[in-house]
């Protein structure tokens, strides 16, 4: 079992690190979840018999790594997630996308987004039928792996939806690096995108202190902007 990185822990949350190939929760897959795995983590860690509450508050693919963070409470979870609602968690990603996009420049999409159950994939559709999907992005830098000239990105999200920044760049011909469900060309294994959870800054559900996390990339679709993401504020 993986144990992953915890970033932070108080008596009310938990921060911690997911590694790509690793589910938010269980599901009928039969792979690892960060839920699963945390709740062991504090079982052992506090000696504690039966159950262990643990909360899940939102939510990264399995594709995707980075930040997240779990309520050890029922009303830090609430709090949490009643944030969440309002839009006050500032969800920062890095992600490195086929093609270029000036470095420098920065935008905003707007889609309307529709998930298919049956091929576990989003498509823009139209406002009658989707949900609003909203992002913002930056171009930070470029570079070329195996022959594909690359952009490394910054994502905030306005909205959480489902593969929303994968959907969003790959309708505009921009597919993250080896996202092949979204028309990428292989780079590396089937399991690894270029998508990370960078950032991660909310409210603390009880103190009400603002609280800023960062972690830098572990994945190695991102071994070529490692200099520059170091730098980053």
């Amino acid at each position: 079992m993986i144990i992953p990185e915890i970033l932070f822990e108080d008596n009310q949350i938990l921060v911690a690190l997911k590694p790509p190939g690793i589910l938010s929760q269980e599901a009928s897959l039969d792979a690892e979840d960060m839920l699963t795995i945390l709740k062991q983590y504090l079982k052992r860690k506090y000696n504690k018999p039966g159950n262990v509450f643990l909360g899940l508050v939102h939510r990264l693919d399995h594709n995707t790594g980075g930040i997240m963070v779990f309520a050890k409470t029922s009303k830090a979870a609430s709090r949490l997630s009643n944030s969440i609602r309002l839009g006050e968690f500032e969800k920062t990603y890095l992600a490195v996308i086929e093609g270029e996009i000036k470095t420098g420049s920065s935008g905003e999409f707007l889609d309307y987004l529709n998930k298919d159950n049956q091929q576990l994939k989003a498509f823009t559709s139209v406002k009658e039928q989707g949900k609003q999907a909203k992002l913002s992005y930056r171009s930070i830098a470029q570079s070329t792996l195996a022959d594909i000239k690359t952009t490394l990105i910054e994502v905030s999200l306005e909205t959480g939806r489902f593969h929303q920044i994968r959907a969003q760049f790959a309708s505009r011909r921009y597919p993250l690096l080896n996202d092949i469900k979204y028309g990428a060309k292989p780079v590396a294994n089937n399991d690894l995108i270029a998508l990370w959870a960078y950032k991660l800054a909310f409210k603390h559900p009880v103190s009400g202190e603002w609280l800023t996390f960062r972690k830098e990339p572990q994945n190695r679709l991102f071994d070529a902007y490692s200099d520059i993401i170091s730098q980053l504020n």
